[in-house]
């Protein structure tokens, strides 16, 4: 029986490293071999190939319809992004093919689709996954099938107008407990541009007015949030990959940070593009305020995979150009002074109880714009940037005697 000739099975993908997982994007053609080793002489009826691509979310929520009644709502949907198939053997004429005893390899080869895919992802509600499966046919045996699956990442380039233009805002508050007011705090935070890569430092300019009778403590954050929409329903998940504490700002006080650094770890490129999840960043610049709720600025952010050209803005400053070596297959989170804190403890008080107490909002039809297994993404090698070769500081300033005098002074 070819049930018991059958050594081998497998798929192997061709990749220019050796025992790298292979990464393609929309266009690129995606090639390999289906391997089949037999112990004896077998015959075989067909091998058949199925590539496919879907996004998929899944979640269930608990409802009440009566004191003593319980039922379960289940929201589930996806989003087909590629389904090929290929025939790698059969006869012309129906009839069986005899392989002699040894090893076999079918080679395979097919384009992505050349609208926009959407990169892997795997979350909590859902995931977008490519894979190929193959299935071996034999006369009185059972079909034998395989299944690896590939990476797909979309290249997000952050040298574009609109990733590159400068993030800011401008909060404040009226501090009070009870029915006391202790006073007003405002917040004012700024950052060059709303396009980074993983590993890059985010330089955060930002103002914080103490005009209370009680010291504050400024904070900023990354946040993650992972959207998951079906049946016009949405799921969220919520999570700090970034934290940046500042200095105690006394009663009545103003404190100004002049570019304080957070580092981006190496998380996935935002996914604004899929119907149905996304994957949404954001820089909160916030102030705990004893005894009351605390003051959040929120500033958007899109993760992208394509780091800053050398010119690609003028007013990028060089600490945010710093850049390293990613090889996000197989990184692990950098050690950091403490772990990020529970999203909870970020958001206000105000936020919370409104996205507790009242229903999700309705998403549009169209929202185009790490995770729980290892991070799939790729991303080109990152070098250290050359400074500018322009200089905003005169070199050669004149003494104070020899410059020219107003005629009016």
């Amino acid at each position: 029986m070819i049930f018991d000739k059958l050594k081998k099975f497998y798929i192997v993908f061709d990749s220019p490293e050796i025992d790298a997982t292979p990464v393609f994007s929309s266009g690129d053609v995606v090639s390999g071999r289906v391997v089949v080793e037999l112990t004896g002489e077998s015959r075989v009826e067909s091998v058949k190939l199925h590539a496919e691509g879907f996004a998929k979310v899944h979640w269930t929520e608990s409802r009440s319809a009566g004191s003593s009644t319980a039922y379960t709502q289940n929201y589930s949907d996806e989003v087909e992004y590629l389904n090929r198939r290929e025939v790698l053997l059969q006869a012309d004429n129906g009839e069986l093919t005899t392989l002699p005893a040894g090893r076999h390899e079918f080679p395979f080869s097919f384009q992505l689709p050349e609208e926009t895919l959407v990169t892997s992802f795997e979350g909590k509600h859902g995931s977008i996954r490519y894979w190929v499966k193959v299935k071996l046919h034999r006369p009185w045996a059972t079909v034998k099938k395989i299944k690896k699956e590939f990476t797909v990442i979309e290249p997000i380039d952050i040298n574009t107008p609109t990733l590159l233009a400068p993030q800011a805002g401008t909060k404040d508050k009226m501090a009070r407990v009870w029915y006391r007011n202790f006073g007003q705090v405002s917040i004012t935070a700024k950052i060059d541009r709303k396009g980074y890569t993983p590993g890059e430092v985010i330089p955060v300019f930002a103002e914080f007015d103490n005009a209370t009778s009680r010291s504050v403590v400024p904070k900023a954050y990354i946040t993650q949030t992972q959207t998951f929409i079906a049946r016009g329903t949405m799921k969220q998940k919520r999570s700090v990959v970034a934290t940046l504490s500042g200095d105690v700002v006394g009663a009545r006080r103003r404190e100004t940070w002049h570019g304080r650094a957070i580092k981006i770890p190496p998380v996935g490129p935002s996914i604004l593009q899929c119907r149905i999840i996304k994957v949404e960043y954001m820089l909160k610049v916030c102030v705990d305020v004893p005894g009351t709720s605390k003051l959040c600025l929120e500033l958007p952010l899109v993760m992208g995979t394509i780091p800053l050209h050398p010119f690609g803005s003028r007013t990028s400053s060089v600490s945010s150009q710093y850049s390293c070596n990613l090889e996000w297959l197989r990184l692990a989170i950098p050690e950091q002074p403490e772990p990020p804190p529970d999203y909870s403890s970020v958001v206000t008080a105000e936020e919370a109880e409104r996205r507790t107490s009242s229903p999700p909002p309705v998403p549009a039809d169209d929202l185009s714009g790490i995770l729980q297994r290892p991070l799939m993404a790729f991303v080109q090698e990152f070098r250290f940037l050359p400074p500018p070769v322009y200089s905003e500081v005169d070199p050669n300033p004149q003494p104070l005697n020899m410059r020219p005098r107003c005629m009016t002074c």
